[in-house]
């Protein structure tokens, strides 16, 4: 990935990163979502945001709806605060690594719960 691109691409997680957490977080309504990662394709088009999102299997599923159906108003509002000469299309993807991370960590205590119970 070249240096622009990776520019572009930390622009755009900031962005969205905002926007996303102003429009959501704070209501009960929907999981508490955080922009993880953004990936621009090398013409600088299409951006891959990846959004981790806390909360019941329910809410990560209303929330990441709501993203992609809010997908032309989030990328218009890209366009007005970044200066590029094409404003990326957005590509929404659920980010699941916190989810394997906690599951892992849950998985380790259990092990050490159960050798704290052998000795």
């Amino acid at each position: 990935m070249s240096i622009r691109t990776e520019k572009v691409a930390s622009l755009v997680r900031q962005e969205l990163g905002i926007i996303i957490s102003r429009e959501l977080n704070g209501s009960g309504e929907y999981g508490f979502a955080t922009v993880t990662e953004a990936r621009m394709t090398p013409d600088l088009r299409v951006a891959r945001v990846f959004v981790s999102i806390l909360g019941s299997d329910e809410k990560k599923e209303k929330t990441l709806r709501y993203i992609e159906k809010q997908k032309r108003h989030y990328r218009s509002l890209i366009g007005s605060r970044l200066n590029l000469k094409f404003t990326p299309s957005l590509e929404f993807h659920h980010d699941t690594s916190l989810d394997n991370a906690m599951h892992i960590e849950e998985l380790i205590r259990q092990i050490h719960k159960d050798e704290k119970k052998d000795e």
